[in-house]
């Protein structure tokens, strides 16, 4: 109960900071019981041919009559593309200062809001030397968060909506959490959407490359965003069970169960235990479905990851089983078909969510 009492005030409190942005609609709308369709998709753009695509794809999503909301599960770019060398003098010659806003410029194309949020390629990753050690990690991101979220609490896209961001609505014992303005939430056909900022490459987890070495700010970034996130959740959570929603919608970048990461010399999973932990309790106490919608590993799928503790994405994080939580994984827009998925939120059906992917050409570059 108390929990509940803390989301509706701070929930409150961020109404009335946005009051300059009523226009844009209500961010919590739980008396809505009416069907809502999602076009899903993630690691998009990413590179020259998938570019050249993005008229047909956003065409694809525009003419669907069904869909009004837009998710983008992060990566903008690929893991072998440069990084925009913000707040750095000179610019690493690798750099490519410009990319980020083509992508901001397709965002706004789609006619619906748009809802974003960042993964790793586009900030975490840009120490690499694969990325042609084109950023700082930490100056990407604040870039990132400059570009893609001018107006906080407020989507991309053509139809501007109102959303709640920690950065309006953080704990008051945690300032910190103000700047993850990124991480956002609302409800809608009686279904409570949170995005976190989750990033691939094991949450952060591997060492900063020359010349951006600096270990201690690294581990700072990791443990202050994880503890965000955390919060974060718990926050959608407790307004799920404060108003009696019938769902909640999770949708974040990693795929915190992939077996390429977990696999001999890859990236490691352990990262995201913690996290994960969390969220099978809150999932397990909220007791009605959770979808969590990731991309990162570039292969559509769906599965339970943790329904059973036995099986292999189970023992990963050795959680509780947690039957009532499914999981989706974005077609990367590098593999074929090219494709979105359609996610449809029914809340007076059981399932409440059903999916089918949409296909936009059979191969790359699109005819």
């Amino acid at each position: 109960m108390r929990k509940a009492l803390v989301i509706a005030a701070l929930v409150c409190g961020a109404l009335v900071a946005g009051h300059a942005q009523a226009g844009n609609g209500k961010p919590i709308n739980a008396g809505s019981a009416d069907p809502l369709t999602l076009a899903v998709f993630g690691d998009w753009p990413y590179g020259p041919d998938v570019l050249a695509a993005a008229p047909r794809f956003i065409e694809s999503i525009n003419s669907d009559p069904k869909v009004r909301l837009v998710l983008h599960v992060g990566d903008i770019h690929s893991g072998t593309q440069p990084c925009t060398g913000a707040g750095l003098s000179p610019r690493p010659a690798g750099s490519d200062p410009t990319f980020n806003d083509r992508v901001f410029a397709l965002f706004e194309q789609f006619k619906d809001p748009l809802v974003y949020t960042p993964g790793d390629n586009e900030w975490t990753d840009c120490h690499k030397s694969r990325e042609f050690s084109s950023g700082a990690p930490l100056n990407e991101l604040a870039a990132v968060r400059d570009l893609f979220f001018p107006s906080p609490g407020v989507t991309l896209g053509g139809r501007k909506m109102r959303v709640l961001t920690q950065a309006e609505a953080f704990d008051p014992a945690h300032p910190s959490d103000a700047q993850f303005v990124e991480n956002v939430m609302w409800e809608d056909s009686q279904v409570v959407f949170v995005t976190l900022n989750m990033p691939g490459s094991n949450n952060d987890g591997l060492r900063w490359t020359a010349p951006f070495t600096n270990e201690a700010a690294r581990l700072q970034e990791v443990a202050e965003r994880t503890a965000a996130d955390i919060r974060w959740l718990q926050q959608a959570f407790a307004l799920a069970e404060a108003n009696g929603a019938a769902a909640v919608l999770i949708g974040l970048q990693a795929d915190m169960w992939d077996p390429a990461a977990a696999a001999p010399g890859g990236d490691g999973l352990g990262g995201y235990t913690g996290f994960v932990h969390v969220l099978a309790d809150l999932a397990v106490h909220f007791g009605r479905p959770v979808l969590l919608i990731n991309g990162d590993s570039h292969l559509f799928g769906s599965d339970r990851p943790l329904a059973d503790p036995s099986s292999a994405t189970g023992k990963i994080h050795g959680t509780q089983a947690v039957p009532n939580l499914a999981r989706a994984t974005v077609q990367g827009s590098t593999n074929t078909p090219v494709e979105w998925l359609r996610l449809t939120i029914d809340p007076r059906s059981d399932a409440i969510f059903s999916f089918e992917n949409v296909v936009v050409c059979q191969t790359l570059p699109c005819p």
